[in-house]
């Protein structure tokens, strides 16, 4: 029997407790919070999206995607849905978006702990880890009350985003000094800020769009969703879902913009000018404001106008070539410089952490150091919105718990 401290009570932390307690070893929980999970608790707006059914490659972020892709994988899904089996939760999937039936985060909460309490896993609150060494193939864990010493450490910390649910980032440091290379940490699904004179102007406004990533004039990459228009920039999932990307390029220097597309039911110039001509002629008498009604939200629709330097209660025939073309562009090709990302404590995840080519990825455990393991948030992998980044969290703390029997 193995004696098992893992530091951090998140997700991949309880996953791995669970796994290594049914493979006879015992288990410490070491959790600078008064209880585990409390970050499940806000997730997917306090009804925990817990995973999802599309568990690819496509939807994660890594510095070392190639080797991420062995464990992304769909016998590795198998074990993430049977895990979940095994502690009763019973799945409600809403468009590949797996939710605890409940549909309360607490559910899931509740039955994580359950299990932990009937395998009589130790957890030890209100402790905080402030470093760990090795002497003789025992580490000696040094924490704000007294010294653990364990045969093996499992790091389970998280990152250093939303630090209200205890997640500081100061096991970077702490994992440097014991050899490990760190990806510099950066926020990931978070808003974006910009940097315009009429950003007041379009606040609180909800609409669906198509936004396309250009860095430096390039095209990189589209999403769709909805966004909401902000007094400091944008939000929204798919705008979240570039942020990760987004902020790596912003801290290299380059040049971050979004074009959004306010009509995404066409993505051309022309095309849109030829569609407003046919809705004039249906619609008589309507001025530009009027004929954008019921297509574009109508806060928007008056200020995309306005950018243009058109009169709201000016008639499309009545506008230049150029002024129908700079309206369009207004509204399909809209151009957003964006100047950075929101804090840690707006984000959801962190890209960077621990680079993936030191860590055995079939049993998490550090090349390294031996027996040390590092799972979740803390990796160098980052997700999109929609479960991926707990799907990660909860697969490898089954694959540590799976390894050490």
């Amino acid at each position: 029997m193995s004696k098992v401290t893992i530091i951090g009570g998140g997700a991949s932390g309880i996953c791995a407790a669970i796994v290594l307690a049914r493979n006879n070893n015992k288990v410490t929980i070491l959790e600078r919070n008064n209880m585990c999970g409390k970050k499940l608790l806000v997730t997917g707006n306090g009804r925990c999206n817990y995973f999802n059914e599309d568990f690819s490659i496509d939807h994660y972020n890594s510095s070392n995607k190639e080797l991420l892709e062995n464990i992304i994988t769909e016998e590795n899904k198998k074990e993430v849905l049977n895990f979940f089996d095994s502690i009763g939760i019973i799945p409600n999937i809403k468009e590949g978006y797996y939710y605890p039936y409940s549909n309360q985060a607490i559910s899931i909460k509740n039955s994580l702990e359950t299990e932990l309490k009937n395998l009589n896993v130790e957890i030890i609150y209100n402790t905080y880890v402030e470093d760990i060494t090795k002497e003789d193939d025992k580490f000696i864990i040094k924490t704000n009350n007294k010294c653990y010493i364990s045969d093996k450490v499992v790091v389970a910390t998280g990152s250093k985003a939303y630090p209200k649910t205890g997640s500081e980032g100061n096991f970077y440091d702490i994992l440097k000094k014991l050899g490990h290379n760190i990806i510099k940490p950066l926020p990931a699904l978070v808003q974006l800020k910009a940097n315009t004179n009429y950003l007041k102007e379009w606040k609180g406004i909800r609409t669906k769009v198509t936004t396309k990533l250009y860095v430096d004039n390039n095209f990189i990459k589209e999403e769709q969703g909805e966004a909401q228009l902000t007094d400091y920039g944008i939000s929204g999932i798919c705008i979240m879902n570039l942020s990760s990307l987004i902020a790596k390029y912003l801290d290299n220097k380059k040049r971050v913009a979004i074009e959004i597309n306010f009509y995404n039911k066409i993505n051309n110039i022309d095309s849109f000018i030829k569609f407003m001509d046919t809705r004039n002629n249906m619609l008589k008498n309507r001025t530009i404001s009027e004929l954008l009604e019921g297509m574009i939200n109508y806060k928007l629709a008056n200020l995309l106008i306005k950018l243009s330097n058109i009169n709201i209660n000016s008639k499309w025939s009545n506008l230049t070539d150029n002024d129908r073309k700079t309206l369009a562009t207004n509204i399909i090709k809209h151009r957003l410089n964006i100047t950075g990302v929101n804090s840690y404590d707006k984000s959801q995840t962190c890209s960077g952490g621990i680079d993936l080519s030191e860590i055995n990825l079939k049993t998490m455990e550090s090349k390294i150091v031996n027996n040390l393991y590092i799972i979740g948030e803390i990796l160098d992998a980052d997700g999109e919105c929609g479960g991926y980044n707990l799907g990660f969290c909860f697969l490898t703390g089954i694959k540590v718990g799976s390894n050490i029997k």
